[in-house]
């Protein structure tokens, strides 16, 4: 990334913390910064400025970005904070962090080339001053695609004879929006009041960027969003409308050098039936399910201002595994949310028990500055929520290994992330020994575990080895090549799809 003849005053890297959003957001940026001249580091320490793009979700997230913005003030560089928690807190995080030269909302992405520049010359900025996003467009998603072009929104730069994007890394997994903002109130969440209400991209800027990324060497296609169940809602019928990710997804995988698809955050409650049945049967397509339950009890649900029950989640786990009885569904749950009572938690293990996920993330409630939760009664002792957490861990983490034990004699295609050898009279059994590693159908990137690929001789990064499961460690899979590899061409007929 860095360049022997970058010019001085004129060198930025970026470093991104949080989702997989917030990347898409930086690659943006570096291909703006790019375009205005800016050569990118990889080396926060021999940058002239450093980017940080912030994540606001949560207490420990915010913490992370503190201590990064700190670091990156210790090289010596100046200091630019972005990303969500500058835009969510603004001069109050500019007044309390004057290590950070400058801080700067949204509405500065698409002139950031231009804004380095007057932080390199010292030249002083004012800081953003937050505001609730959601007032910046129409109540009415319909109405919303028009007024959205004069709106910042990050992840949805220009398109056609160039994208507006710089690869920060060269995995063969990208990240790819699909939308950006969120219409639900959920009691304990704060992104729409700084991500802003819910906007769909074009179908076809998404699939241009998609045959983009594809020439980037992305073998995988991660969809990401505050909400892909949303996904068309604001663009009217000729497009699809509600139904708009159901056509999008074959066009998707239909790009040449796209091995595999995945959508990511899904809500239990939009699922509709034709989208299941266009995951977890369109070729291509990832059959995994990202399902965002957080709790299952009805009425912890219904002070989160979410919709569903045990009962109903169950069927729609049902309804994924008629399609595909293999598939990959995951899911995060809130515990020691206000009110909630020993019943509740027993209704989450009824859930978790019964629905034999393959990923589940565990996270205790803390309240969220401006949000309906905040303001709640009945809040629950640290230690009580800390017991919980415990409690609903230990049982997640029994599950969850079974269901990777389950999986023990089936065949599943790998992506290859780590490519390496494994030595031909190496123990079969010592994974720890193997340098190939890479993700199933089931596997989303970081998040759900990995497949530890045995006897695979050399491979190359990117590539698709069809394996058999046979052996689990955790949510691990250890697997071995079920024929021969080659591995030369991630997309010739050697690569399963």
């Amino acid at each position: 990334m860095s360049s022997a003849d970058s010019s001085p005053g004129r060198r930025v890297s970026l470093l991104t913390l949080g989702c997989s959003r917030n990347e898409v957001d930086s690659e943006e940026l570096a291909g703006r910064l790019a375009a205005g001249g800016w050569e990118l580091e990889s080396d926060p320490a021999g940058s002239d400025v450093v980017v940080v793009n912030t994540c606001g979700f949560v207490e420990s997230a915010k913490k992370d970005s503190v201590d990064t913005l700190l670091a990156a003030s210790d090289t010596g560089a100046k200091v630019v904070a972005v990303g969500c928690m500058a835009e969510r807190y603004g001069e109050q995080l500019a007044e309390n962090l004057p290590e950070a030269d400058a801080v700067l909302g949204f509405d500065h992405y698409a002139q950031l080339a231009e804004r380095l520049d007057d932080v390199a010359a010292g030249r002083r900025i004012s800081s953003h001053t937050p505001a609730d996003r959601r007032k910046l467009l129409p109540i009415s998603p319909v109405e919303r695609q028009d007024a959205a072009e004069d709106v910042a929104v990050p992840g949805h730069a220009g398109w056609g004879p160039r994208v507006l994007r710089t690869r920060l890394d060269d995995a063969p997994v990208a990240s790819l929006k699909i939308a950006s903002g969120c219409d639900r109130r959920c009691s304990f969440c704060a992104i729409p009041s700084f991500r802003g209400s819910f906007v769909s991209r074009h179908p076809d800027e998404i699939v241009a960027e998609a045959e983009w990324l594809a020439t980037q060497g992305a073998r995988e296609l991660f969809l990401v969003s505050e909400n892909s169940t949303s996904y068309g809602k604001d663009l009217g019928r000729e497009l699809g409308g509600t139904r708009a990710l159901e056509a999008l997804l074959p066009r998707l995988a239909e790009v040449d050098g796209v091995e595999r698809v995945r959508v990511s955050y899904l809500q239990p409650a939009e699922t509709r039936p034709d989208l299941v049945k266009a995951i977890a049967t369109t070729p291509g397509v990832a059959d995994y399910f990202d399902l965002s339950f957080q709790h299952s009890s009805e009425s912890v649900l219904r002070r989160m201002r979410r919709f569903g029950s045990t009962d109903s989640f169950l069927a729609l786990v049902d309804q994924i595994r008629e399609y595909a009885p293999e598939a990959g569904i995951r899911t995060n749950v809130i515990v020691g949310f206000p009110g909630e009572t020993e019943d509740d938690v027993a209704e989450l293990e009824r859930f978790l028990t019964g629905a034999r996920l393959d990923a589940v993330g565990v996270f205790g409630y803390s309240d969220e500055d401006g949000t309906e939760a905040e303001g709640y009664e009945g809040k629950l002792d640290e230690d009580v929520i800390a017991e919980r957490v415990a409690r609903i861990s230990t049982l997640v983490e029994e599950l969850t290994a079974q269901r990777a034990e389950e999986r023990v004699g089936t065949v599943v295609d790998v992506l290859v992330e780590q490519a390496g050898s494994h030595s031909e009279d190496s123990d079969a059994e010592d994974s720890e020994d193997a340098e190939v590693r890479g993700r199933a159908a089931h596997q989303a990137p970081e998040v759900d575990g990995e497949c530890v690929v045995l006897d695979a001789g050399e491979v190359e990064r990117g590539a698709v080895i069809r394996c058999e499961v046979v052996d689990s460690e955790g949510v691990d899979l250890i697997v071995r090549p079920a024929g021969p590899v080659t591995g030369e061409d991630p997309a010739g007929e050697d690569a399963a799809r």
